[in-house]
């Protein structure tokens, strides 16, 4: 894994709540670099395979955002279950590249969230 992923992913893992972290690319599917604060939640395999079924949920919006004539881009996709928050975070700067971020729901602050991941974007070199 690149060093510059590397330091983001770390960075992104500081966010509050977060327990995993992946960046990938949505166009094949491909993780970028992964890595979690809890390996028994989210291993490394685990969040491999996020960003692969990931990238298809990124294509299904895009599809229905362009069906819809919708033309401002997606920035985030918001997935919510009892326990957990899963952003997908598609990047502004780097066309097909997302950061995928689980985050423990008692313990993260959305909105912070997603301020920190735009600015941890701005550091991210492919």
């Amino acid at each position: 894994m690149d060093n510059n992923i590397k330091e983001c992913i770390n960075t992104a893992l500081s966010i509050d709540g977060t327990v995993g972290v992946a960046i990938g690319d949505w166009s094949t599917g491909f993780s970028l670099g992964q890595g979690s604060l809890d390996a028994s939640l989210f291993s490394n395999q685990k969040l491999e395979q996020a960003v692969a079924l990931n990238s298809e949920v990124i294509k299904a919006k895009n599809r229905t955002r362009q069906e819809l004539g919708i033309s401002s881009p997606i920035e985030d996709i918001l997935i919510t279950l009892q326990n957990q928050y899963h952003l997908i975070r598609l990047c502004d700067r780097i066309e097909g590249v997302f950061f995928y971020l689980v985050m423990n729901r008692d313990k993260a602050n959305l909105g912070l969230a997603r301020i920190k991941l735009r600015q941890i974007e701005q550091n991210l070199h492919i």
